[in-house]
């Protein structure tokens, strides 16, 4: 395609010239979800225009092929009760009850209805459903003998007479945006993905149904469309909501598949098992002790494969012929039909080879795991009007049947509505397209290909479990390189564009799961969220639901919202509901160097065994709440006072105690300053420093009482760094310190501690102390802080500048430019204006711009010439600072001249303070 001369290159269009239409229900995304809805949306009476960015006929998840129903709760064989505890069980608690009862309550019917279509469910020879056993518990598993005609049936549906009078199908057309207009959605924006015309539409309700996020990571195959999920399916709708306004919840629990290796297909063990196949190591053990659909099974799966018992297989080849014919005509058809092709290219057959077993690339869906846009029980999302089905919405292991339920229920809700007849937002729409022909104005950028993958690369080195906060942490950081790399891709076709805009979603998705697994500090649903960093299950915390939402300032915001109550008993978990915590942004750790720069090589902690952490993790995430714990949470709703409390935290288990400092941090009954000062000498790291983090929360509403201070001064001597820096902000905050108390904490081995401790001396005005300490302080990090101190102090100018004028021959850069920047404020007599207009021609721009602004409180006579050359300093940032020092001498005629010369600066910080200043 590279080949296509420039001036044939298909002509962006422009704004205005966008094919508008209007419709009352605007579906996106023609596959199991998306049918449904529109389907329904028509027989209640809508308008609906549906919208495919492929063909409605062989498009989504269900035209790769379907060989069963997972999660089929027909009556006689299972309840949708016993459905609902198995799907709560299986994700660790963190559902909402009301949105998995409604797969469990409906599904049956859905199965009638899709029947009534022409699928066809296997039935035993009395016509009765031929339901499987797979799981633990319940029977759910309902064979589709004829599963690869599902996707032509519901076309079929679609294009009955009835059906095209009110449902108008647009294929080829790819949203990239949702509309948003007087607080609702009110349509959508795309492109022809065939001619690269500019679409918009406009509607009464927008249904998003574009299935996973199935190209987050890069499969081991090497191939970059070989993913387990269809992979068309690029997060398209995860992106689109995020944009639009809509949270999404569960972002950090990702959905990893056992599969064929290199096939990178799934393996079908749960129809295999029926015909008695099963997963084996290579000693043809059986090793799985947790149920299908758990995280944790896939942990396990994961650890045998990374042992000396490894690799994993589906054994088959002990069956009977009559068994792996059967086998053959299902898995060949239906699910995958290349299947069949790819055992044969190997030379492998069922009967002399059993089937090696990897795991997949890690995905976002709500139908396979529990990660998607959050939606209640009508499929609606936090957007009015705005509704997410099948595997986009977070309907945890909603599967087939789920994904055709809540696609019923959106296009019934959604129906009510009617076509949006206001103006249309016009950021919207030229932000739109941008994003969709920004690769057509540089055609000969780096290829998509070339970009998705680098990104791609990024998510399986730094966000595939097992996950760590340094990981995570470096995966932000090339997220965010990775924009520029997105912007600058190239295209030459409407179909290049397509994908450049796929490759948009894939970021945002990846930012997200980056970021949502950063946030939740404990391990979760086994492989799906296991923290190396964080490795036991923390409900005290974190049994809540994680909310992602794009604030109004376009940042990443998060929310703890705890589970809902119940609809259905489930031993273990005891969700008590309750207001969210506002979390905010989750900022990257610190993983610019390897430890702090000025610290010597310290010795390595002995650390357990991966096996021994791997079998604690597990036995931690399988230990159900004790008594203790579940009595503290429902003392929390009556607003115990200290004394109810006090049993608590003292309370032999970590667990409680860390609760408690929860509870009392919520209550914040009298006394909770000194209780929260004594748990700073906990035993257990955890309680520290969920402490310290309460009276860093509270400090504001502290009362500065002697007990709370001698419980602070305790903290002071204790083994943890981040208590003892806790303890002195907290001191500094509540004015109840004295510099023979911070004074101690200046030769504390900790960085962070001495930080702290000058800034507490400087709180009371110790300006002797920190002079001192500059003097002997080994770190840049600290002497840094002590610069900067110095021009805050209130008292004691000329000791201030006497230090600083050691530190301005300081041998570190950084520490020189503080302190010239200091003499800005202190004051910076004739020697030392002489000095820092010598320090003008340093190498460093960090100590020019520092000695620019020293000069602001100099004697203009030599400050405003030294000021006025600077001007033409290379590096903006000291051309600025010369432009912040001249407007202090603006009352000299020359300092006007070089602030009018300075406004036609090439910087525009550097244009915008010269012509404040004038």
């Amino acid at each position: 395609m590279k080949g296509i001369p420039v001036d044939t290159l298909p002509q962006i269009p422009a704004l205005t010239d966008a094919e508008e239409i209007s419709c009352d229900v605007l579906v996106i995304g023609g596959g199991t979800a998306g049918t449904m809805a529109a389907l329904t949306a028509a027989e209640h009476g809508a308008d609906v225009l549906l919208l495919e960015k492929a063909h409605v006929r062989h498009s989504g998840a269900l035209a790769m092929g379907m060989d069963g129903v997972n999660n089929a709760v027909i009556p006689g064989r299972a309840e949708p009760d016993d459905y609902v505890a198995e799907i709560t069980r299986a994700n660790d608690g963190i559902v909402d009850q009301s949105t998995v009862r409604q797969t469990a309550g409906r599904g049956f019917a859905m199965v009638r209805r899709l029947e009534s279509y022409g699928v066809k469910f296997e039935k035993d020879e009395h016509g009765e459903y031929a339901v499987r056993q797979v799981h633990r518990s319940g029977s759910y598993v309902l064979p589709m003998p004829e599963g690869k005609d599902v996707k032509k049936v519901l076309y079929r549906q679609l294009r009955r007479r009835e059906m095209r009078e009110r449902i108008r199908i647009e294929n080829r057309v790819m949203p990239v945006r949702v509309l948003t207009a007087q607080g609702r959605a009110v349509g959508a924006v795309g492109f022809n993905t065939r001619t690269g015309a500019f679409v918009v539409a406009r509607a009464g309700a927008v249904i998003l149904a574009t299935g996973a996020c199935g190209r987050l990571g890069l499969p081991a195959s090497g191939y970059l469309y070989g993913t387990y999920e269809n992979p068309t399916n690029a997060g398209d709708g995860y992106a689109m909501a995020y944009h639009a306004g809509a949270e999404l919840t569960g972002i950090e629990c990702f959905q990893i598949n056992p599969l064929i290796k290199d096939y990178n297909g799934p393996a079908c063990a749960y129809v295999a098992n029926p015909f008695g196949g099963y997963q084996v190591n290579r000693h043809g053990e059986r090793f799985v002790d947790s149920d299908y659909w758990s995280g944790q099974m896939m942990a396990e799966f994961a650890e045998e494969v990374a042992s000396d018992r490894g690799p994993v297989y589906l054994k088959l080849s002990h069956l009977p012929e009559e068994s792996v014919s059967a086998l053959e005509s299902i898995l060949h058809s239906t699910e995958r039909p290349t299947r069949g092709t790819f055992h044969s290219g190997r030379g492998h057959d069922y009967r002399t080879h059993d089937v090696e077993m990897h795991i997949s690339e890690i995905g976002l869906c709500g139908g396979h795991s529990a990660s998607g846009v959050r939606v209640d029980d009508h499929a609606r999302t936090t957007v009015p009007r705005l509704y997410a089905a099948g595997d986009l919405a977070c309907v945890p292991h909603n599967y087939m049947i789920g994904a055709f339920v809540f696609g019923d229920l959106a296009g019934a809700d959604a129906s009510r509505y009617t076509a949006y007849e206001g103006e249309l937002p016009a950021d919207q729409l030229r932000e739109a397209h941008e994003l969709i022909y920004r690769p057509l104005r540089n055609p000969d950028g780096p290829p998509q290909t070339q970009v998705e993958y680098k990104l791609r690369r990024f998510v399986n080195d730094y966000v595939a479990p097992p996950k760590s906060g340094a990981r995570l942490s470096l995966a932000l950081e090339a997220f965010e390189r990775m924009r520029d790399d997105i912007a600058a891709m190239g295209a030459r076709t409407p179909h290049e564009l397509m994908r450049c805009a796929e490759v948009t979603f894939i970021r945002d998705c990846a930012e997200m799961a980056a970021r949502a697994s950063l946030a939740r500090t404990e391990s979760r649903w086994g492989l799906y969220h296991d923290r190396v960093d964080h490795p036991v299950r923390d409900d005290a915390s974190w049994f809540h639901h994680l909310d992602l939402f794009k604030s109004p300032s376009g940042a990443m915001e998060f929310t703890a919202r705890p589970v809902a109550p119940y609809l259905v008993p489930v031993d273990g978990f005891a969700p008590v509901g309750g207001p969210s915590r506002h979390l905010g942004e989750v900022h990257p750790e610190q993983v610019a160097t390897a430890g702090a720069r000025d610290s010597a090589p310290v010795a390595s902690r002995q650390e357990p065994t991966v096996a021994a952490t791997a079998a604690r993790t597990r036995a931690d995430a399988s230990a159900p709440t004790t008594p203790r714990l579940l009595e503290l949470l429902r003392l929390a709703e009556d607003a115990p006072d200290l004394s109810v409390l006090a049993g608590y935290l003292a309370d032999p288990e970590p667990g409680v105690r860390r609760t408690a400092v929860t509870v009392l941090t919520e209550t914040v009954p009298p006394g909770t300053g000194p209780a929260l000062a004594a748990a700073l000498t906990d035993p257990d790291a955890g309680v520290r420093a969920a402490a310290a983090a309460s009276l860093r929360e509270l400090v504001e509403t502290l009362a500065p009482e002697p007990d709370l201070r001698d419980g602070l001064a305790a903290a002071l001597s204790g083994a943890d760094p981040a208590v003892r820096a806790a303890a002195l902000d907290v001191l500094r905050a509540l004015r109840i310190g004295d510099a023979e108390l911070f004074a101690d904490s200046l030769s504390d081995p900790d960085i962070a501690v001495r930080v702290a401790a000058v800034r507490a001396l400087v709180s009371v005005d110790a300006v002797a102390d920190v002079a001192r300490a500059a003097a002997v302080e080994p770190s840049r990090e600290v002497r840094v802080t002590i610069a900067k101190a110095l021009a805050t102090l209130g008292t004691g100018a000329d000791v201030a500048r006497s230090t600083l004028t050691a530190l301005i021959d300081d041998p570190d850069a950084l520490v020189r430019g503080a302190a010239y920047e200091a003499l800005g404020t202190t004051g910076c007599p004739a020697a030392l204006a002489r000095r820092a207009e010598a320090a003008l021609s340093d190498l460093a721009w960090q100590v020019r711009a520092g000695a620019a602004a020293a000069l602001s409180s100099a004697d203009s006579e030599l400050a405003v010439p030294a000021l006025a050359k600077t001007l033409t300093d290379p590096n903006a940032d000291v051309r600025k600072a010369a432009v912040l020092a001249l407007t202090r001498h603006r009352a000299v005629e020359d300092a006007r001249v070089a602030l009018a010369a300075a406004t036609t600066d090439s910087d525009a910080d550097v244009r915008a303070y010269a012509a404040r200043a004038l």
